[in-house]
Formats: C-alpha cells, structure tokens, sequence
C-alpha cells in the first residue's frame, strides 16, 4: 500500500509557503503547488492506464482545499470508470473552439476586431466613422449574422456586385475592409483557409478591375479646355466659400483640409501650408508649397475675431461640405440659365463637383506637362511607392511641387 499523507486542515494550508508540491491528504495523490514567484494551484498526480497525469485542479485560493478535494474525487472515479481526465478536457477545448467558430458572426467579429485593432490605430475620428458605416451599409445585410467561418467567395460577390460598378470606390474599400476582419479572424483561430476576400488570385478573376471601372465612375471634372473659362466666372463670385473653393482649386486640396484649414497652419513666410495629420485622409501630416495667386487669396480674406478657421461659416466655425458644393451648382445653374450646356465631364457627362477639381489637376500634369507621375501624386497626398521606398525617402520635395502648383495657378487663370 502506497503511503497515505496526512490530511491537512485549512489553515496548515494556508501556511504553506516552501516552493515545491506539498500532498495535502484527503485524496491520493491531491497536491498544493507553489511555484518559485509564489503562485499556488491544485494538482493531482494519478496514472490513467499507463500514462503518468498532473491534472490541474485551479487555483488557490479561488478553489478552496474542500473543493479541491471534491474535484480531485470526481477525478477518481472518473479514471476508475476508465476515463482519461486529461483528454476529455481537450476534447472539450476542441468542441468549445468549433462552437465559438460556428457562432462567431461577421458582425461579432467586426466589433472586435475594430476595439482591438482599428481604434488604436486610427486616430481620425472621420475614418473610425467610415470603416463602421461602410461595412454596416454594405456588408451586415449579407454577412452581419453569418459566421466568419462559413464566410465565402460566393458571400464576397453577394456583397460587391450591386455596387461594384456603380460605387466602386467605396465597393474597394468595403472589400479591403472586409478581408482585414477575416484576416484578424484567422489569426484569432474563428476561421481556417484562404479569404475569400482577398483581391490578387481571387475576386481579381471574378470582378472587372477597379482601375477601368473607377475610370468611368469617377467624380465628375471639369474639362482642360473649358477650365478657365470656368475659374473665371468662380473668381467673379463673392462670398467666403467661393473663396474656399478657389484656394481649394488652386492647391488641389481636398474640401475637409480646405474647410478645416486654421490661420496657424499657413506659413506666409515660406509660403507653405501644412495640413495636420488628424485633417489628411492618410492620416498623415501634408505639407503644400503655396502658389502666388494662393496666398493671394489669402491674404484678400478678412480674419475673423476670436475665429482660427481661414474660410469660416457665418457662425464662425467650419463651414459645411455642402456649402462649397453649392457654388459650384450654382456656376453650373447660371450657365443653363443661358443656355449653355455648363461644365459637364467628358466622359460621364455630368456636372462637374469639387472633388472632382483635383482629377482635372491630375489630367493637367498628365496631358500638358511634362511633370513625373510621382510628383502629381505627392501634390495630391496620394501615396507613393513601396513601403520600403516610402521609408528611404526622407524628403517630400517640397520644392520640387512649389513648381508644379505655380504652373497649374497660372493654368487656372487662363495661362499656357
């Protein structure tokens, strides 16, 4: 007969300290662990068959030594009824993960994944805004309760095909959106295989390319030819966000940088206009070399008292998206008025809008200068290169671009 250790009463376990496996009787083999940092925990040493087991109990003091006893007893009996404790806990951790999988839903999967992931690293509060409303809009209907396990190809069309011609911009993104929660969910172990998500190899061979379709769903621009023409009947309209829309023009900026864009951010100086990282789309500081006709502009608006904004609202604040567009439709409005055809895109033949101004610009470098591509892209805060690239180039050429807007301005205004 093995030798039976004495049974210990509480508190003579409460003063165990020495590290080490202490036999605290009451079942054979139940043990106090302590561990060199002082951590303590329940274990019982048995053999099941021909297998030696440490099977934890928990820890102490959460399990008290009556519990540890009770649950090293059903143990027992367990191994005696032929039961390996051991593996039918990891068949239970097994079936537990299957069913986390099976219940794990995109939407689930989605608000993790953004508390975990996304609000650390997105410091903007817009585009934290736009990841939620993009994926609520477009992809919760299809896949909101179904669980990212079961997500697939066939699901991925479902969601993108209605838009992916129509707005497909924002269908990329929902796309891209997408395919970083399936990734996060593989990496959580809620789904296995490749994502059916994933453009290159994928849904490349299923959906036309972005770039032929995003080339007939552009934002609408105006025409080269008619480009003065229309900057001319702008610089004849007053107003504050007429003003905002010709500073817009002329530094290819887009309409939130424009209409967020502070007293303190322009440098007279150096003639530089340095846009913060929370107001960039890339969530990164921009830097734009002012034309003389920009500063100009500049320097004709009154500043308000008490007031930061350099295009502020009536009430003195940041004035809204709309307000901008409006003197836009209103150019177009006063040239049907007279029976002209207004500023129509050549292609879609539509009105041309704001955000459309900075496609006329990228069309001016292409077709009338002789200017590199990466430099329009850089004056458009477009990123540029490879990562690696990215991380060598220290410069952001600043004076490189102060050309190319000085020779876009006097574009505008009518000049070769």
């Amino acid at each position: 007969m093995p030798k039976q250790a004495k049974e210990l009463k509480a508190l003579q376990v409460k003063n165990l300290s020495a590290p080490g496996r202490h036999a605290v009787g009451g079942v054979n083999g139940l043990c106090l662990n302590i561990t060199e940092t002082g951590a303590r925990s329940w274990i019982l040493r048995a053999t099941v068959g021909l297998k030696r087991r440490h099977i934890g109990l928990g820890n102490f003091p959460e399990v008290t030594l009556a519990q540890a006893r009770d649950l090293a007893l059903e143990m027992r009996r367990k191994i005696s009824a032929g039961v390996d404790p051991v593996l039918e806990r990891r068949e239970q951790r097994a079936a537990l993960i299957v069913a986390t999988k099976q219940h794990t839903t995109f939407e689930q999967a989605f608000k993790r994944f953004f508390e975990e992931k996304i609000e650390g690293e997105l410091r903007n509060a817009k585009h934290r805004k736009q990841w939620q409303s993009t994926l609520k809009t477009y992809a919760y209907p299809v896949l909101g309760e179904k669980a990212v396990a079961d997500i697939s190809v066939e699901d991925m069309l479902s969601v993108l095909r209605p838009i992916w011609t129509t707005k497909n911009e924002t269908a990329s993104r929902v796309r891209q959106r997408i395919e970083a929660v399936l990734d996060w969910s593989r990496a959580m172990g809620l789904r296995d295989g490749e994502n059916p998500a994933r453009w290159k190899g994928n849904l490349q061979q299923l959906l036309p390319s972005p770039n032929k379709v995003q080339k007939e769903n552009r934002y609408p621009a105006v025409a080269l030819d008619e480009f003065a023409t229309w900057f001319n009947l702008l610089r004849t309209r007053d107003g504050i966000a007429a003003r905002a829309l010709e500073f817009l023009t002329m530094t290819a900026a887009r309409s939130g940088e424009v209409r967020n864009a502070r007293w303190d951010e322009i440098d007279f100086r150096n003639k530089i206009w340095t846009v913060p990282a929370e107001h960039m789309k890339a969530g990164r500081e921009h830097r734009v070399p002012l034309s003389a006709p920009s500063i100009d502009i500049l320097k004709a608006i009154p500043r308000m008292v008490n007031c930061s904004v350099v295009f502020p609202s009536p009430k003195n604040a940041v004035m809204s998206d709309m307000t901008i567009s409006a003197v836009m439709r209103r150019i177009q409005d006063a040239e049907l008025s007279k029976g002209n055809p207004g500023f129509l895109d050549t292609r879609s033949r539509r009105p041309a809008v704001p955000h459309g101004l900075r496609s006329s610009f990228r069309d001016w470098a292409a077709e009338r200068t002789s200017y590199p591509r990466e430099l329009a892209e850089m004056a458009l805060a477009h990123t540029v290169g490879s990562d690696v690239e990215r991380a060598y180039r220290r410069s952001d050429m600043i004076e490189k671009r102060r050309k190319i807007m000085e020779d876009w301005a006097r574009f505008c205004l009518g000049g070769d």
